[in-house]
């Protein structure tokens, strides 16, 4: 399995349109995070969780163009869902399947009309919800016939319900609060561990990066990579350094292989 860190970022990015603070004006590459996302290549499937509104510029330096075999959406709120119109290009091997929840599905086709109209224009986005439960898994595959199992599961981000998923022993959870017991135990044996941690100070909705040390711990995966960072969380050289043992900031363009 691989996965390609495509962004890394909150709903701001980084740096922060009018910020002039230090993290926004690093010149390391790795303080630069557009908004959070992910490609996972396994067994020949390629999946991305998340498609926000930096899409096409992600797309853009990946190495090679190929499909998509499948989204995973993780929730609603727009810096997850705002490039699937991007979709558009993936749509010349196959509609692309897009998991999400009821709700979002719902949401979905109220933000984006003209993908689920009866008859559709030309050069529309073919996609095709598909709703997903926590806590039940399904298969994903790719025109081949291979497949490979996805687990979502529940997570809190703030007051608001949204999923994690797990697929095989990686782990990817976004914009997390708090998480229930039961998915507690859904994250056992994990090699690959991919966990939100905003800043140092606490939010209302997010983990802060001490709440996420806390639940590395908890979970105790292999080899833990935090995303989904404000400006505030500091520069990526200085505080890589202070993590614990197997655990890392990840960064935009960030390949990791189990």
């Amino acid at each position: 399995m691989k996965l390609t860190i495509l962004g890394s970022g909150t709903s701001s990015g980084v740096p922060q349109v009018g910020c002039s603070c230090e993290v926004c004006k690093s010149t390391d590459a790795r303080d630069r995070r557009l908004r959070c996302s992910g490609l996972v290549e396994v067994e020949g499937v390629r999946l991305l969780i998340d498609c926000g509104p930096d899409f096409r510029e992600q797309c853009l330096r990946l190495p090679e163009y190929g499909p998509i075999d499948a989204v995973l959406v993780t929730h609603e709120h727009y810096d997850h869902v705002g490039g699937l119109d991007d979709l558009r290009p993936f749509c010349v091997f196959r509609d692309v399947p897009v998991y999400a929840e009821e709700v979002v599905c719902d949401r979905l086709r109220q933000r984006l009309p003209y993908c689920f109209a009866e008859r559709l224009y030309p050069g529309v986005p073919r996609i095709l919800l598909e709703r997903v439960c926590p806590g039940q898994a399904f298969r994903v595959g790719n025109a081949a016939g291979q497949t490979v199992e996805v687990l979502p599961f529940r997570v809190m981000h703030g007051g608001l319900p949204i999923v994690g998923y797990r697929i095989g022993r990686m782990a990817w959870i976004t914009d997390m609060l708090t998480m229930p017991e039961s998915s507690l135990a859904a994250l056992g044996q994990l090699d690959l561990l991919v966990m939100n941690a905003l800043r140092r100070e606490a939010h209302p909705s997010h983990q802060s990066l001490e709440e996420a040390l806390v639940q590395c711990r908890r979970i105790g995966a292999a080899e833990t990579y935090l995303i989904h960072f404000s400006h505030q969380i500091g520069l990526h050289a200085q505080v890589e350094p202070t993590l614990p043992p197997h655990v890392h900031l990840a960064y935009d363009g960030l390949e990791l292989v189990i």
